[in-house]
């Protein structure tokens, strides 16, 4: 199981955490993974950035996550972290 957390704290609500949460949720359908993540919201996860949202992969923390970087954001860190605990 892989946990995402996304920061819905005000700096993050204000860079688009809502979107990107709506992102996270159309992906995980898309490659038929909702079962194999917990996607949470978490006030603030301490790594403000000055653009982006910041979110958390299991113990990883990634910051400036925006809609021009959610693909290789998700491919990266969510979609290939799944794929090799599904071995």
């Amino acid at each position: 199981m892989v946990f995402v957390q996304v920061c819905v704290g005000s700096s993050c609500h204000l860079k688009g955490s809502q979107e990107i949460v709506e992102l996270l949720e159309q992906a995980a359908e898309e490659h038929k993974i909702t079962d194999d993540i917990v996607l949470t919201g978490s006030f603030c996860i301490g790594k403000c950035n000055r653009n982006g949202v910041t979110v958390q992969v299991n113990d990883d923390v990634h910051v400036g996550i925006t809609r021009d970087n959610f693909r290789e954001f998700f491919k990266t860190n969510i979609l290939d972290v799944v794929e090799k605990e599904r071995m």
